[in-house]
């Protein structure tokens, strides 16, 4: 019976690592030629809110709001209040399956441009409840695999333009809740990992006097998940988590005193090397079964790709990929969006999202609408698609926001 249960847990743990992994790249993409990164806890690069993600995944660059904590939070400092909370909930992969989701709570308080702010967030994955069979069909137990993060921000403005933000965070990932833990201490049983990462950002924000009004030009960087690598095993294997650059670019265009429109542009590299690398030598790929006959380029073995220095792993993912630069390039994702706003109050959005065919193919076209009225702001998004049963198509978020400032100005008048 031991022998079903491992042989159970072995399966299931194959599929959560490769859903996950991989964050559902679309089922049509060619798997000989597919050099995908694949990272733990790839949750924590899906975009947590509406706003965001109904341009296409970008908010480095673009106008502060309540989930800057998630893109960047040194666009804090320049928020229209002092503080604000906000909750985000997104139903995930409901193509697949109909339990899966993203919760993620965030907040913030500035205390002034020279004693900064801090921020905060809670970011919580549920994979949904699982049924471990056996060989033979039998239910052996149902576990709710999750992973969550916990982070903390200071930001401050270091100019009248330019501000800048670090992070930290703490990272939990149980795939197989537990189901197989005991004393045997076997290092093919599975275990919660966890680790610590840092984020740095800086945002660039100047207003631009036209004759139809203000308009603002606006240029972020950040670096996300600095940090150590998860282990789910006690045998030294162990996975990087999604380290990235992201660098974007946002223009505010007003038409008049009342029309807004908000043209951004943001571009995403994972700093995350690959196993399949030029740099993988005969030695090292000689234990693995994956590599590509008749070349020189091998896939890495799991001890040798382990054995790999975080720090280490985020310069060598510049220049590792096999095709040399231009698949280099191809591991950069892009998005692009427009919002369009009526005196700041009601928005409309779109935008685009685009992933090489074979680093993950997930291309979206995605649509949004946006309400902030007085002290409450309500957002929604949606997506679309491109390629082939995409199982992240019709996918929706919603977001909802609180100025703290402005109800604690309402309490007050009110007395």
């Amino acid at each position: 019976m031991n022998n079903l249960v491992n042989r159970a847990l072995w399966a299931k743990k194959k599929i959560f690592l490769s859903l996950a992994a991989v964050l559902c790249f679309s089922m049509s993409m060619n798997a000989q030629s597919a050099n995908p990164i694949i990272t733990a806890m790839p949750s924590l690069s899906i975009a947590p809110d509406a706003r965001a993600a109904a341009m296409g995944d970008v908010g480095v660059a673009t106008e502060a709001d309540f989930n800057s904590q998630y893109w960047n939070p040194a666009k804090y400092s320049y928020m229209y209040t002092k503080g604000g909370i906000t909750a985000n909930y997104t139903p995930w992969l409901r193509k697949l399956v109909g339990d899966i989701d993203l919760a993620y709570l965030a907040g913030f308080y500035n205390f002034g441009d020279l004693a900064g702010g801090i921020g905060a967030s809670f970011t919580y994955f549920s994979m949904g409840d699982v049924a471990l069979t056996a060989m033979d069909g039998t239910v052996l137990q149902n576990v709710r695999p999750n992973e969550w993060a916990l982070d903390l921000s200071y930001f401050r403005k270091l100019h009248e333009y330019v501000s800048m933000s670090v992070a930290v965070r703490f990272l939990y990932s149980d795939i197989n809740n537990g189901a197989n833990a005991s004393t045997s201490g076997s290092s093919e049983e599975m275990i919660a990992g966890y680790t610590a990462a840092a984020d740095i950002g800086i945002y660039y924000r100047q207003p631009i006097e036209l004759p139809m009004g203000t308009s603002h030009l606006a240029v972020g960087f950040t670096l996300k998940n600095l940090g150590g690598k998860i282990a789910y095993y006690n045998d030294g294997r162990n996975n990087f988590i999604p380290t990235s650059g992201n660098l974007g670019i946002s223009y505010e265009l007003p038409c008049d005193k009342y029309n807004f429109l908000t043209f951004n542009l943001e571009t995403n590299k994972m700093l995350v090397p690959t196993k399949k690398s030029r740099f993988t030598t005969r030695e090292t790929a000689k234990n693995t079964e994956d590599f590509d006959s008749g070349t020189d380029i091998y896939s890495m073995n799991d001890r040798a790709y382990s054995a790999i220095n975080p720090a280490a792993g985020w310069f060598q993912s510049l220049a590792d990929a096999p095709g040399g630069a231009k698949e280099e390039f191809d591991e950069v994702r892009w998005g692009a969006g427009i919002e369009y706003s009526y005196n700041k109050q009601f928005f409309a959005r779109v935008g685009y999202s685009y992933e090489n065919y074979y680093k993950g193919n997930r291309n979206v076209v995605t649509f949004g609408a946006g309400f902030h009225l007085s002290i409450v702001t309500l957002d929604v998004s949606y997506c679309v698609g491109l390629a082939a049963s995409n199982p992240l198509d019709q996918t929706m978020r919603f977001t909802l926001g609180f100025d703290l400032y402005g109800i604690k100005d309402l309490v007050n008048n009110r007395k």
